[in-house]
C-alpha cells in the first residue's frame, strides 16, 4: 500500500492526504487561530506581563516557553522543533492507523497537525513558544497556585491526543467482548 494514501474507508478508494479536506480545514483553523492570538498577545501584553481576565481565576500572560508542555525540557527549542517535524511526517504517513475514515479521526488528526504546526512556527521564528492562557487561584495565604500557561496550539494537541485515545479505546472494546465470549 502506498504510505501517502489513507486506508480506504469501508466503501471507497484510498485518499491522498491533500484530499483530506476535513483534516486540512481543522488544521488550518487551529493554526490560524493560534498564530492570530499569539500576535495579539505579543502586541498587547509585555514580556512576562499579564492581563487579568477574571480575578483569581484567569489571566492572559506573555510567557516564552523554550521547552515542551509545562516547560519540560526547557532550553531545547531547536531539538523540539526537529521532533515536531518528525511527528508531523509520522502522523501524515501513518494516519491510516488513526481511523481517519471517521469524522472523529479526521478531527483528531487535524487538531494535532494544526497544533504541532502552530508551535513549530514559534520555535523556528522566535526560538520559543508563546504561552498565554493561565488559570489560577489565590490561596488563603495570598499566594497563587495555577495551571501552567498554554496556547491554542497546545489545546489542539491535547484534545487531538485525547480523541485518538478515545477512538483507540472505543475500537478495542468490541474485540475485548469477542475475546470474552470465546473463553
Amino acid at each position: 500500500m502506498d504510505e501517502t494514501k489513507a486506508e480506504a474507508p469501508p466503501s471507497g478508494e484510498p485518499v491522498s492526504f491533500f484530499e483530506e479536506k476535513r483534516i486540512l480545514a481543522t488544521a488550518a483553523i487551529v493554526l490560524v487561530a493560534d498564530q492570530i492570538t499569539k500576535q495579539m498577545v505579543i502586541r498587547t501584553i509585555g514580556d512576562n506581563d499579564n492581563t487579568i481576565v477574571i480575578e483569581g481565576f484567569l489571566r492572559f500572560v506573555n510567557w516564552k516557553n523554550t521547552g515542551a508542555a509545562w516547560s519540560m525540557f526547557e532550553g531545547s527549542s531547536l531539538p523540539l522543533a526537529a521532533l515536531s517535524v518528525v511527528a508531523l511526517i509520522a502522523l501524515i504517513k501513518y494516519r491510516h492507523h488513526f481511523e481517519t475514515h471517521t469524522p472523529t479521526g479526521k478531527l483528531a488528526l487535524g487538531l494535532l497537525i494544526g497544533g504541532i504546526l502552530g508551535n513549530l512556527i514559534d520555535r523556528v521564528a522566535y526560538q520559543h513558544v508563546i504561552d498565554f492562557v493561565r488559570f489560577y487561584i489565590i490561596r488563603s495565604d495570598g499566594t497563587e497556585a495555577g495551571y501552567p500557561a498554554f496556547n491554542i496550539a497546545d489545546m489542539g494537541i491535547c484534545i487531538g491526543v485525547g480523541l485518538l485515545f478515545l477512538l483507540a479505546w472505543r475500537e478495542g472494546s468490541p474485540d475485548e467482548e469477542e475475546t470474552e465470549k470465546e473463553s
